[in-house]
C-alpha cells in the first residue's frame, strides 16, 4: 500500500475498520465457521480498498472479535505485513457472583495481563498501537507509565494512545511516560457535534450543556495526537435508518446528505465521513459495519472533498439552529 507516513511514524489509512461487529455478537456463544468467513470477507475488502488499520478492544463480543480476527491471521499470516492493528483495554466486566460491578482498571498488573490476552487472541507477537479504553477514576499515571515502558521494552507494543480522554488526562499520563501518546479516540460524527460546538460556543451560554472537554481538540492538534472518530456514521442516522420519529433537523440533514451524494455521485456514507475528514484536525473515522455493500460505500469517502459552504451547511443543519 502506498500510504503516507504521519508525523508519529505510522503509515495508516485515512479510514479505520472497527472490528466490534465481528465474532458473532455480544454473547457467550461459541464461534462458528460463518463468523470466521465474515471476518475474512471484511478484512479482504478493507485491504482491497487500502484500509490497513484495524481497531479492536479486548471486550468486543467478549473477546470473540479478536479471536476470529486472529483466526484470519492464522489462516493467512501474510496479511499481517499489510496491517496496523490496535486494541484497547481497561474495561472490566462485572463479577455478579462476588457483587462486583463493571469497572475500569489501569493498574500495571491488569494492563500487562490484558496485553498478553490480546496478543494471544489475535495470534500476533506485537500490537502496533495500544489504547486505554475509558478513563479509570483510580488511574495512577506513574503505574501506567511503568506498564507502557515494560510493554515497549519487551516489543509487545510499538505505540500508545488513549480513548475518550480529555487534554488534562492526556497531559497527566504524558508527564509520567517517555512514550508519546499518539492517538485519542473520541465519539465524533455529524450527529455528535460537541467537538465542534465547544469551539463555537466560547463565551456563549450554550456552552453549559456541552460535555465535550474544552481544549481537547486543540491540544491533540498541537501535540500531533491523531484523532480517531468512533460512531462516525451516527448509527446510520443520515444514511438509511427509519427517521419516522426523528427531529426535524435530523430529517433535514439526511435530505442534505442525500442531495450532496447525488450531486457528487457517491454514497451517503461517503458524504457523512467526508464531513469529518474535512476538518483540519485530520480525523480518522472508524467504520464498523459488517455489511460488505455498506463498507464498500464508505470507502468512497477518501475521494470526496466538501467545500467550506457544503461543510457548514451540514453542520448548521445538524445543530438545528443558526450559528450565534
Amino acid at each position: 500500500m502506498n500510504l503516507p507516513i504521519n508525523e508519529n511514524g505510522l503509515q495508516a489509512s485515512q479510514l479505520i475498520y472497527g472490528c466490534m461487529g465481528l465474532g458473532g455478537g455480544w454473547n457467550r456463544n461459541s464461534i462458528q465457521p460463518e463468523h470466521i468467513k465474515q471476518a475474512h470477507e471484511v478484512v479482504e475488502l478493507a485491504l482491497e480498498h487500502n484500509i490497513n488499520m484495524f481497531d479492536h478492544a479486548d471486550i468486543y463480543a467478549f473477546g470473540k472479535a479478536e479471536t476470529v480476527f486472529g483466526q484470519v491471521l492464522k489462516e493467512d499470516p501474510a496479511l499481517r505485513e499489510n496491517m496496523i492493528i490496535q486494541s484497547k483495554l481497561g474495561i472490566r466486566f462485572p463479577n455478579e457472583d462476588k457483587g462486583i460491578p463493571a469497572r475500569y482498571d489501569f493498574s500495571k498488573s491488569y494492563i500487562l495481563e490484558s496485553v498478553d490476552g490480546i496478543l494471544s487472541r489475535l495470534n500476533i507477537d506485537y500490537l502496533d498501537v495500544l489504547l486505554l479504553h475509558r478513563p479509570d477514576a483510580l488511574m495512577d499515571a506513574r503505574e501506567v507509565g511503568e506498564a507502557f515502558h515494560k510493554l515497549k521494552d519487551s516489543g509487545k507494543v510499538h505505540y500508545f494512545g488513549v480513548s475518550n480522554m480529555s487534554a488534562g488526562q492526556i497531559r497527566l499520563l504524558q508527564r509520567y511516560t517517555n512514550e508519546k501518546i499518539v492517538v485519542n479516540q473520541l465519539e465524533m460524527s455529524l450527529d455528535k457535534i460537541g467537538w465542534v460546538e465547544t469551539g463555537v460556543h466560547v463565551n456563549q451560554i450554550a456552552a453549559r450543556d456541552n460535555v465535550f472537554p474544552e481544549g481537547t481538540l486543540e491540544y491533540c492538534q498541537l501535540e500531533n495526537i491523531q484523532l480517531q472518530a468512533w460512531g462516525s456514521l451516527a448509527k446510520g442516522l443520515y444514511t438509511g435508518v427509519d427517521l419516522g420519529n426523528a427531529s426535524e433537523n435530523v430529517k433535514n440533514t439526511a435530505l442534505l446528505v442525500q442531495k450532496f451524494a447525488e450531486e457528487k455521485q457517491v454514497s451517503k456514507e461517503a458524504i457523512v465521513l467526508a464531513w469529518l475528514m474535512k476538518h483540519p484536525a485530520s480525523i480518522q473515522p472508524i467504520i464498523g459495519t459488517t455489511n460488505l455493500d455498506r463498507l464498500q460505500a464508505c470507502t468512497e469517502a477518501v475521494n470526496v472533498t466538501l467545500s467550506r459552504d457544503e461543510w457548514y451547511s451540514l453542520y448548521v443543519s445538524s445543530r438545528g439552529v443558526s450559528l450565534p
